[in-house]
This record gives structure tokens, C-alpha cells and sequence, in this order.
């Protein structure tokens, strides 16, 4: 992905930031009475990865203009974040979507609790975005959720591909399917849609085969998003849960240019602390790759590094940068034994 440094933003991102509400280590919802508030949302954790690792990285979204908007806006601006282009709420039906998220311990599983029905990005307009963003940026990112939260979401996020797309940029997106906000069906016709428009696409086995209804080996699946869309890269994630606290994580990647697949041997036996928020640092580490290098290889390694990482960071968002996650990737390839003195 060559660089064009006439142009202000790297990646540039649309989705909803959600309030995270959660009891304190493996304290249950029902019955904790102190709860730690966090910000997320799919898009913010991508473009937050992208800018720690050192790229200008910015949000679109909407927000109440209250006191949970400024939270969420000082969290975005901590990370490096562009809040430029962050749209703000007067009306009397603003509101943050909030989720409550509960850890588990083995054989408990996590679970989550919605509360984003109405949420002020689902509000958002297209006349409230400046149309120079368009042709100043190098990628576009959005996901299936945003695509899911309502009608006029979905609208928006389309037509911000479109607009997007002619302005010059790559288009990145993850499927990232939520039942709880829509029907496979439903889903898949939505996303058949801009898949046309999509350079770079991010979907896992099981959606592949359940949603898109696609049959055969991974690397065929894979290809076949090239073949019948047009996309260019396509990546899938492969994570084995052995309990709630200890995961393996790997991924495989397809480019089309090279007609090759790209993986390395797993990330194994990870301690989780909080595995919300990883799929989003492994998407963040592909495109950083993507766009630093133009290498599909790195861009694996960065995704594959920084999804392992920020399964061991509380929250949604990630923390790690540039030299940290080089440091991971050396030490991941390392064959010897590792020095204790580099700490």
C-alpha cells in the first residue's frame, strides 16, 4: 500500500463508542455494587491500535454533548485519536449506548449486557460530515456492527464507503457478525452489498461458513471473496479457548496481488485478563502492517502480535506500541532462550 503523505489521515474510522461498565475482577453483575467505566466500540479499539503503533489515525462517530460524551472524547484524544471529526448530540434523546461486560473464570463463561438501543450515533447524518475527509484519507475501516444498529447506520456507513472509495481510499472491513443485533439473512445481504467496494476484508471460519453459506478449506474460502467480489486481502483469525484465561491465537492471510497465504505458529497458552477488544487489535495490527510496509507478512505478524498482547490489558482498548510490539514479534520468532536482563 504505497503512501501518499498529501494526504492528512492514515486510517480513518466510522462506528459507535459505547460506555463499558463492569464489576471489578470476576465479580458477578448480580450481585457487585461498584462497576468500572471504560470507553469502546469496535472502530475506536482499530483506529486506537493503528495510532499507538504511530500512524495518524482519526474517528467518525456521534456523541451525546453531556458529560459521558467528554469522557469518551478525552479517552479518544489520550490515545492519539483525531476527534476532528466527532459529531455531537444536543437533543433531548441524546445518549451513549453503554454494555455491561462480566469476566469469566472456567467453566463460567463472560457474558455481556446491551443497552444501546437509540444511541446517538444511529442519529448521525451525512450533511454533519465535512466531505474533504473523503479524499484525505488513505484507508476507511468500519464493520458489520455498524451496519446492523439500525436502518439509517446502515445507510450512512454504505454510503460513507461509497464516498469513501471515490475519494481514493482503500476500504477496510470487518464482518465482525453480532447475532444479537441482527439475523444471518439479513446480514448477509447487507454485507453482499459493499463487498464490492472492500480492499481489505477481515472474517472468521464460522461466519464464512454459516453466514455466507461457503463450503470447502479455509484457504479456499478465503480466495473465494477475491475471486467473487474483488477484494484484495482477506484475513481470518484462529483462536483456540482453552479456558477463559488461557487462549491460543493465530491467524491465516490471503493476498490476491501475490496469490499467497500467509500465517506463523501461533501465539500459545496466553494469560487473559480481558480478551474484549483483541479481534480489534488484530485488525489494527494488519492494517498498521499494511500501511507502514505494504507487506502482507508483517501485516499478519503486527496482527497477530497485537491481538495477543491486548488479550493481556483490561478494557477494550489497547495500550501497547511501536517498540513493544516489535519486541513481541522478536521474541515470538526468537528459537534460543530469551534474556530476563531486557526488562
Amino acid at each position: 500500500m504505497e503512501r501518499n503523505e498529501s494526504k492528512s489521515f492514515d486510517l480513518m474510522c466510522f462506528g459507535e463508542i459505547m460506555l463499558r461498565l463492569s464489576p471489578s475482577a470476576n465479580e458477578r453483575l448480580v450481585r457487585g455494587e461498584l462497576l468500572e467505566k471504560r470507553a469502546g466500540g469496535a472502530e475506536l479499539n482499530v483506529a486506537s491500535g493503528v495510532s499507538l503503533l504511530g500512524l495518524r489515525t482519526g474517528m467518525l462517530s456521534k456523541l451525546p454533548h453531556n458529560a459521558l460524551g467528554t469522557f469518551i472524547k478525552n479517552r479518544i484524544r489520550f490515545l492519539g485519536v483525531s476527534d476532528d471529526y466527532l459529531v455531537y448530540d444536543d437533543s433531548d434523546e441524546a445518549r451513549l449506548g453503554v454494555y455491561y461486560y462480566e469476566n469469566g473464570a472456567y467453566p463460567r463463561k463472560p457474558s455481556i449486557v446491551y443497552d444501546r438501543k437509540n444511541s446517538s450515533v444511529n442519529r448521525i447524518c451525512l450533511d454533519e460530515i465535512p466531505e474533504s475527509v473523503y479524499a484525505d484519507t488513505r484507508v476507511f475501516h468500519t464493520s458489520g456492527i455498524s451496519l446492523a444498529l439500525s436502518d439509517n447506520a446502515r445507510e450512512v456507513s454504505t454510503e460513507l464507503i461509497r464516498r469513501f472509495k471515490a475519494g481514493g481510499a482503500q476500504i477496510s472491513f470487518d464482518v465482525n457478525y453480532r447475532a444479537n443485533l441482527w439475523s444471518e439473512e439479513e446480514a448477509r445481504a447487507a454485507i453482499e452489498r459493499i463487498l464490492p467496494d472492500v480492499d481489505i476484508l477481515f472474517v472468521s471460519e464460522e461466519t464464512s461458513r454459516r453466514m455466507f453459506r461457503k463450503t470447502g478449506d479455509l484457504q479456499g474460502i478465503l480466495k473465494s471473496y477475491c475471486e467473487q467480489y474483488g477484494v484484495r486481502i482477506v484475513a481470518s483469525t484462529q483462536r483456540t479457548v482453552i479456558s477463559p484465561k488461557q487462549h491460543t491465537f493465530g491467524s491465516i492471510l490471503y493476498d490476491r496481488a501475490t496469490d499467497a497465504f500467509y500465517t506463523e505458529p501461533p501465539y500459545e497458552n496466553i494469560d487473559v485478563v480481558d480478551r474484549l477488544g483483541s479481534g480489534d487489535a488484530y485488525v489494527a495490527g494488519v492494517l498498521f502492517g499494511l500501511l507502514q510496509y505494504g507487506d502482507p507478512l508483517k501485516a499478519l505478524q503486527f496482527g497477530n502480535a497485537t491481538s495477543s498482547v491486548k488479550n493481556t490489558i483490561p478494557g477494550d482498548l489497547p495500550s501497547s506500541d511501536f517498540a513493544e510490539i516489535t519486541s513481541i514479534i522478536r521474541n515470538h520468532q526468537s528459537t534460543g532462550p530469551q534474556s530476563e536482563m531486557n526488562r
